[in-house]
């Protein structure tokens, strides 16, 4: 907690020790940049090192400083032989591209030069110097390749041609100094007369950014200049040869070190920021912090606290004060490895507060389950579970964990949540017999078309002429009983297909919906027993459970009812529940539609009027008591303390204030559910927007569920949709040239499968089972108004 509010960052206690952690980061950061310069990788420190003391940090910065002076100097002193061993070089090629057209003539006794002109005749040759009456001046140097064209067109508009330009290609590529690429410079000689043309293209040169390097007008000079250059580049090689294994010394120190480094000073300046956030006391010989610390962990801070006098050999101990408060503490739920996405799910809604019920351990078995319901079929939940069970196999694995991809993180994350949502999918996938849209026999059906044709009068004609038949269950043997896990695969074949499934998956959502939402409103006892709300047991929870299943509860009665009471033979006499259930709430009955069992109506009249008359209870019930209990204080009553509260240890001291901070300063946590609201229309208020909220609910969440039958239904569809249109066409020739068509067809075929229905398919059924959770079965009991605690720690990344 930030016990100095009012105070600068820049006039706390420890401001001089976060300024050296951020100077030798500035170091850190120049010999970062060297190393990956040179082409080489920080090995990540082996074990994370404690941070240094005082002296140890003053040791450490002068080390860091003095490697990057020393590096800096190295590397200057590297740059610059590079760049003259450079320049040497360039001159050399310049003065052997310009012997070849400067040279004299060949020898006595050669064969003579023919006399025609070309590009490669000499410009010194004696013979014409008798025509020249000037003497002629060269300008030879190096340019870029890029600049060549425009460097002569105005070198010619410029001069008027009284010059001779000669440009060729170098015949080695080097090092551009601006950019650090090798390129083929282009080396020029230009002969001229006159000093004004000179001047004109040495200007010229300057501002294309040549190399203009001297030329020797004797073939002597020249020789004499080349061996020169020969000697000193070879004796600059060495030079540079030793200072670049000296500067790899230095980088092996560097990478050697610097991890350590990073991390000690990390850490070091972590400390110092969280001890500017205490406060000394009136003598400033004592540092008080005040932090939220977990019970079961106050004797690893007792003893670290002991540790740390110890080791620092202060002459005053170090111990811990419980304070009281009355604020809202955060909230800390430990996780692991599995729990973690699941609680992250929870946590992306609302941060539980203070000792509320947390919805994630249910969520582990619920959320998979009802995602499954919409995914169900055994093939595509396989592909899944497999793909999570190679991420939960390889999860230490640092490609997988250190990727930069963050939709990829996200999956790895989740590994565990997209596991069990696989293994739910591949039994739900057995309960509908569905993998990837076709039905599996693993038991033998229990229709019998035997029995049909036995008791009927099916003539060759009569089955010329129906290519489909309908198997009646009232015919004795042609239903053998119920089918031992699952949908029989005979439905699969029926032209009633859809019509079964409809009935079937819309009847299933429904109830395990209603189920969902009555688990939530039960979870709100323990909110109500933990928080000594019990008034909230009776004039909530009470009202709630009465209004929910009165209702919705007789839905569920109504469809298992009907499915016990009628069998095959009465089938036909079935009433519909649906408008049972419409009749329920215009307290009619209708002669067109039988009623299920004696005394149906009245016993729907009943509970219609108890779920009307618990909406004023649940309206007016908790304002009434609240505002009765605050007008009629009982004396000498003491304020309740909640669970995990201490009395105060210091006497004197308020509840609700900490020892050094201001009351500015108190953290604006989530309001505990017990706490008070001193206005009545406040209270009424807020009972009210909970009221229509619960009771409108229960209608528009009851059909909210039903997205488990349309998700389900449409997976399945589309599922079937692809094997016919695609997987299909790859069995319709059985010779030769099916089977080679089989190979791309079933390439497409999983391509769409993975993309359409693993990917698009499974986030969205992800999504919805998401919703469900969040606004059906959260809101029945979860609040989320509370904040996390974050406590001091250093991050698991920070050797990286």
């Amino acid at each position: 907690r930030q016990l100095n509010p009012k105070v600068s960052a820049f006039q706390r206690r420890f401001v001089g020790e976060v300024r050296r952690c951020e100077e030798m980061e500035k170091t850190f950061a120049f010999l970062q940049q060297e190393v990956r310069g040179a082409g080489r990788v920080p090995v990540p420190c082996a074990e994370s090192p404690r941070a240094p003391l005082a002296r140890e940090a003053l040791r450490l910065q002068e080390q860091s400083e003095q490697l990057a002076q020393e590096l800096r100097e190295v590397s200057h002193n590297r740059a610059s032989l590079r760049g003259r061993l450079r320049h040497l070089r360039q001159y050399l090629h310049v003065l052997r591209e310009g012997q070849r057209f400067t040279s004299l003539p060949a020898p006595l006794g050669s064969p003579p030069r023919p006399r025609a002109f070309s590009d490669h005749e000499p410009i010194l040759d004696p013979s014409l110097h008798q025509h020249l009456d000037r003497k002629i001046n060269f300008v030879a140097g190096v340019i870029h390749p890029w600049r060549v064209s425009a460097f002569e067109r105005l070198l010619w508009r410029a001069c008027r041609g009284y010059l001779v330009a000669s440009f060729v290609e170098m015949p080695e590529p080097m090092e551009d100094p601006a950019t650090g690429e090798d390129i083929t410079w282009v080396i020029f000689l230009i002969s001229y007369w006159g000093e004004q043309i000179g001047q004109k293209i040495r200007k010229i040169s300057d501002c294309f950014h040549c190399h203009v390097y001297p030329y020797p007008e004797s073939e002597a000079s020249r020789a004499d200049t080349m061996s020169g250059l020969h000697s000193q580049i070879q004796d600059l090689s060495v030079v540079l040869e030793e200072t670049e294994q000296y500067l790899a010394q230095v980088l092996d120190k560097v990478v050697m070190a610097l991890p350590t480094w990073r991390v000690q000073v990390q850490k070091m300046k972590a400390i110092y920021l969280i001890l500017n956030q205490c406060s000394f006391d009136v003598t400033e010989k004592c540092l008080i912090a005040e932090v939220w610390c977990p019970v079961r962990d106050l004797t690893q801070v007792q003893e670290a606290l002991r540790q740390g006098s110890y080791k620092s050999g202060s002459s005053v101990e170090c111990f811990v004060q419980r304070i009281p408060t009355s604020e809202s503490p955060p909230t800390l739920i430990r996780t692991n490895k599995f729990t973690a996405g699941f609680q992250s799910i929870v946590d992306a809604y609302g941060v539980a507060s203070y000792q509320e019920v947390n919805p994630a351990p249910y969520a582990i078995i619920t959320f998979p389950f009802i995602f499954a319901i919409m995914f169900g079929d055994v093939g595509h939940g396989l592909l899944m579970f497999l793909f999570a069970l190679w991420m939960v196999l390889y999860e230490n694995s640092p490609s997988l964990r250190q990727a930069s991809n963050e939709i990829w993180l996200t999956f790895f994350e989740g590994r565990y949540l997209i596991l069990l949502m696989g293994a739910f999918s591949i039994y739900t996938g057995f309960i509908y017999n569905e993998c990837f849209s076709k039905a599996t026999v693993i038991f033998p059906s229990a229709w019998s078309v035997a029995a049909m044709a036995n008791h009927s009068s099916w003539s060759s004609a009569y089955l010329a002429t129906h290519p489909s038949l309908t198997l009646d269950p009232n015919v004795t043997g042609v239903f053998q009983g119920p089918y031992p896990f699952g949908i029989d695969p005979i439905w699969s074949l029926a032209t009633n297909h859809l019509n079964f499934l409809n009935s079937f998956k819309m009847k299933m959502s429904v109830v395990l919906g209603i189920v969902h939402m009555g688990f939530g409103v039960v979870l709100g006892i323990f909110n109500h027993v933990h928080f000594r709300q019990r008034h909230r047991l009776v004039l909530e929870f009470l009202p709630e459970v009465v209004f929910l299943l009165a209702l919705f509860g007789y839905l569920v009665f109504l469809i298992f009812y009907k499915w016990i009471k009628f069998s095959a033979a009465d089938s036909r006499l079935a009433p519909s529940i649906l408008i049972h259930f419409i009749d329920m709430f215009l307290f009619t009955s209708n002669t067109d539609n039988l009623p299920l069992y004696r005394g149906q109506v009245p016993v729907q009249m009943v509970l219609v009027v108890l779920a009307l008359a618990s909406v004023p209870v649940l309206l007016l019930g908790t304002p009434l008591y609240l505002s009765c209990r605050r007008r009629s204080p009982r004396p000498g009553r003491s304020a309740p303390v909640a669970d995990g509260e201490q009395e105060p240890l210091l006497e004197g001291q308020e509840a609700g204030n900490s020892v050094n901070a201001t009351k500015e300063d108190v953290e604006s946590g989530g309001h505990s559910p017990d706490a008070e609201h001193l206005d009545f229309a406040e209270i009424f208020m807020h009972q009210a927007i909970h009221t229509i909220e619960y009771c409108l609910g229960c209608v528009s969440n009851t059909a909210s569920y039903l997205r488990l039958w349309a998700l389900s239904l449409a997976h399945a569809q589309l599922s079937e949709v692809l094997w016919s249109m695609v997987m299909r066409q790859g069995f319709v020739r059985l010779s030769y040239v099916g089977g080679v068509v089989l190979v791309p067809v079933f390439a497409a075929f999983a391509v769409l499968t993975v993309a359409i229905l693993l990917v698009m398919e499974g986030l969205s059924a992800f999504l919805h089972a998401l919703r469900l959770h969040w606004v059906e079965f959260q809101n029945k009991f979860y609040v989320g108004a509370g904040y996390k605690l974050c406590p001091f720690a250093f991050a698991p990344d920070v050797c990286e």
